[in-house]
């Protein structure tokens, strides 16, 4: 299954937040506001500006299930990501991504490993995903791994 089937909803409410992603390829990441890796917010803007004409967008995913880095409302997610960070790219809805509330599109991410073998829960806040425009999941990246890593550039540029 297409990880765009995913029911999840965007950060201000609408639904089928990952349909307008749909055949682009995506980097989702779980994103935190006070978290010590949360100026990636950067370097993900970045990435969003430098290839959106080419069919890529980054979606940000606000959870709050590592030490409580994301308490806010969603006005306060979407506040803080645009006068800090000039955030563009789409935020969905807060989610759990480990545990027995993980949300389905976690459900779906978890088992695919990174370079080092390791799948499974959620580390931390800014693990990243690369999805193909089918909506496989192509790629995995550790939380401190750089948005503009060698590493993820080469896969972006690989699936684009």
């Amino acid at each position: 299954m297409s990880i765009y089937a995913t029911p999840i909803s965007t950060l201000n409410g609408d639904a089928n937040a990952l349909g307008q992603a749909e055949g682009k390829v995506t980097l989702l990441v779980n994103v935190a506001s006070k978290c010590g890796l949360t100026p990636q917010y950067e370097q993900l803007e970045a990435l969003q500006k430098k290839y959106s004409s080419q069919g890529f967008t980054v979606v940000g995913v606000p959870c709050n299930q590592f030490m409580g880095q994301e308490p806010g409302s969603s006005e306060e997610i979407a506040s803080f990501c645009s006068t800090t960070y000039g955030v563009t790219f789409p935020l969905t809805e807060k989610i759990e991504v480990n545990g027995e509330g993980r949300h389905a599109l976690y459900s779906a991410l978890t088992p695919v490993a990174d370079a080092e073998g390791v799948d499974g829960d959620i580390r931390w806040n800014f693990e990243k995903f690369l999805v193909n425009r089918d909506g496989a999941v192509v790629a995995r990246f550790h939380p401190k791994t750089a948005p503009d890593a060698p590493e993820v550039i080469s896969a972006i540029e690989s699936a684009l």
